[in-house]
Parts: structure tokens; C-alpha cells; sequence
């Protein structure tokens, strides 16, 4: 056979197989979730994002005001408002809870650092620091509501294939990683156990 007449079987032949592994490739591509569901978690990680924001303020407040950065019964008020208001949106409270009892605990773990890093330095109190109820407070008052509304999404995105490996990307890129991303860790959490791989 002329090598002219066997070169179309060899090129068909290759192409079968560049064809297979192509398809395979694809099928190994892990699930993505839909646009909408992204969005979502993406909306979800940049409050988590803004309410750690706040936590430098609240530690500046409180090196200057002496007040200690454990504050349970305020946090428990919190959390029975928190669960009342999940509740009302159709929030497993149990999840609400947790959620945001981990967002006081990521804040606070950025107030002790703070205040830790202070303490090393020496510094003095702050000549300007933010007041807690007239600047601080109402931030959190805002984000709470929308927090509470974004968990209302994360429930329902909870199961969807390919959330849990989204959220742990895009919390790396839309999360300060502050302290080598431990308090980013600690706020994510609850949504981190709650979702499929």
C-alpha cells in the first residue's frame, strides 16, 4: 500500500483519538454553578469582606476607651435579634446563628491581633478614633439585614454541585486576608460546612 493511501486512515485515526481526549478533557472539568448562584456567593463574600472591615475601627475604639473586645451579652442580643429576623426570612436560625456568631468571633480574632500589635509598639491611643455608636454600630446595623438575606441565598445554593469549590475560590480573591486569612477563615465557616464540595 502506497504511502498516499494509508495517510488518510492514520489522519482519521488521529483525529478519533485527539477527538476522545478533547471530550475526555472536558468531563474532567469540575461543575461550575450558574451565573446567578455565583453572584451570590460573590455578593455574600464582599459583606462578609465589609464587616470585617469594621473591625480595625472597633479595635481602635476600644484600645482607646479601655473597654474590653469580649462583649457576650451585646453579642447575645445580637444573635436572638439575628435568629427572630432569619427566622422571618425563611433562614434555618440554627444556620443564622452560627453564621453570625462566627462573624463576631473573625472580628474579634482581628481586635485581639490589633490590639496585641499596639501592645508591642508601645502605641499610644488614637487621636481621632471612630465612635462606636455614632460610626461604627450603624455599619453593622446596615450589614446585618443583608447578610441575613444573602444566608437565605446560600441555603438555597447550599446543595448546588460546584457552589462549595466557587466559594472557597472566589473568599481567597474577595476577602482581606489580614493575619494570613484566619479571620477570613473563621467567617466563612459556616458557609464552608454547609456546602457541597
Amino acid at each position: 500500500m502506497s504511502l498516499l493511501k494509508a495517510l488518510p486512515i492514520h489522519s482519521g485515526r488521529l483525529l478519533a483519538i485527539a477527538l476522545a481526549l478533547l471530550l475526555a478533557g472536558c468531563q474532567m472539568q469540575p461543575p461550575e454553578p450558574p451565573d446567578e448562584d455565583k453572584a451570590a456567593i460573590d455578593r455574600m463574600l464582599v459583606l462578609i469582606d465589609e464587616r470585617l472591615d469594621v473591625a480595625p475601627l472597633v479595635a481602635q475604639s476600644k484600645w482607646n476607651s479601655g473597654a474590653p473586645i469580649e462583649a457576650p451579652e451585646r453579642e447575645a442580643q445580637i444573635l436572638d435579634q439575628v435568629a427572630e429576623d432569619a427566622e422571618a426570612a425563611g433562614v434555618d436560625d440554627a444556620f443564622a446563628r452560627r453564621f453570625f456568631d462566627k462573624q463576631f468571633e473573625a472580628s474579634k480574632q482581628v481586635q485581639r491581633r490589633l490590639h496585641h500589635q499596639w501592645l508591642q509598639e508601645g502605641r499610644s491611643t488614637f487621636a481621632d478614633p471612630p465612635d462606636l455608636a455614632e460610626e461604627v454600630r450603624p455599619v453593622l446595623d446596615r450589614l446585618t439585614p443583608q447578610l441575613i438575606e444573602a444566608l437565605a441565598d446560600m441555603q438555597r445554593i447550599a446543595e448546588v454541585e460546584g457552589a462549595g469549590r466557587y466559594l472557597e475560590q472566589r473568599a481567597a480573591e474577595l476577602i482581606q486576608d489580614d493575619f494570613d486569612g484566619e479571620p477570613r477563615d473563621v467567617a466563612i465557616a459556616p458557609l464552608r460546612e454547609r456546602f457541597a464540595p
